[in-house]
């Protein structure tokens, strides 16, 4: 070889070791997606806008939502799981892609743990039990008289197969002993638009997506689903104070990449997602909607999933609940 094509051959090899350091030295030096897998107007798109703005603050470039809707949040969250793992691709996950799906599905379309790299556990969300106003029950001990006085008459609204709120209207259904039966949306808004119009008189939603409708009165909340009630509604009695002793489900809202994304870069993610969670005007317009701030580190975040799937997976035995 000659001395010039040597020299040619050494620098594209210094080149080849050295963009991909300097490429993530930069990040990001354009737009990132944030996919939602869930329908606008719901619970996690509304935590996802809010987050996104402040994290394109931090980031000096901007956060795009992306809503990816179907399955339950399986659709979108198999296509950041497959996407290039280099920072510009990032999931808004919750607990129906990152702790349910394991279990709940017969084939899980991609492994929680090992098909994602965590970046920072957001918010954690209460779930809520709604009836649209003409319903006759005014409490979930009402509710329960009229659902046992009239058997499968009835049905409630969900944001989808495998979403937290379907399985926690499969736990009430098992703990109080009654029967109903479920219309899964395409996400929270829609779910809600019938709700309110009464089409699916009764709906399990998140807190957040729910509130201006409690506040509004164009639906009836009757308990939240947390073992403690809502600083955000504190006169609404949980479903334990209720006449079901022993209920809880919840949600959560956390930042999730590819596989294999650079640990640079998702450092650089979890210090924008951490300080747009914890500005103190984001952390009250998030708590308006019932949401509670954590901003972990990966590694937390890590754990935590690890354990809510194995918190889950007897509670989806033990109801019975399996998509094919």
């Amino acid at each position: 070889m000659q001395p010039t094509s040597l020299l040619v051959a050494a620098l594209s090899l210094a080149s080849a070791l050295v963009t991909p350091a300097l490429a993530q030295d930069n990040f990001p030096t354009k737009s990132i997606n944030l996919v939602v897998p869930f329908a606008p107007g719901g619970s996690t798109d509304l935590v996802g806008r809010v987050v996104a703005e402040a994290m394109s603050q931090q980031l000096g470039q901007q956060v795009l939502v992306v809503n990816q809707a179907g399955a339950g949040g399986v659709l979108g969250a198999t296509a950041v799981a497959d996407a290039t793992p280099d920072g510009y691709t990032i999931l808004m996950g919750t607990i129906a892609t990152h702790a349910l799906s394991a279990s709940l599905y017969t084939t899980p379309p991609f492994d929680p743990v090992a098909d994602f790299t965590p970046i920072s556990l957001l918010v954690t969300v209460p779930n809520v039990l709604l009836v649209n106003p003409d319903f006759p029950a005014n409490t979930v001990e009402e509710l329960i008289a009229e659902l046992k006085s009239k058997p499968e008459e009835y049905a409630y609204a969900s944001s989808g197969n495998g979403t937290p709120l379907h399985l926690s209207g499969e736990v009430f259904k098992s703990m109080a002993g009654v029967e109903m039966v479920h219309v899964p949306y395409q996400g929270s808004g829609p779910a809600l638009v019938d709700a309110i119009s009464g089409a699916v008189p009764i709906i399990f939603d998140n807190l957040p997506s729910a509130s201006e409708h409690m506040k509004g009165g164009t639906l009836r909340a009757l308990a939240v689903t947390t073992l403690e009630r809502s600083p955000s509604f504190p006169d609404l009695p949980t479903m334990d104070e209720s006449g079901v002793p022993g209920y809880e489900t919840n949600t959560w809202n956390a930042l999730f990449a590819p596989a294999g994304t650079p640990p640079e870069v998702i450092a650089k993610l979890n210090e924008a997602a951490v300080a747009a969670v914890k500005d103190p005007a984001v952390t009250a317009r998030l708590a308006e909607v019932g949401a509670v701030v954590v901003g972990s580190t990966p590694e937390e975040l890590g754990e935590y999933v690890q354990a809510e799937v194995q918190r889950w997976a007897p509670v989806i035995a033990e109801a019975g609940v399996k998509i094919q």
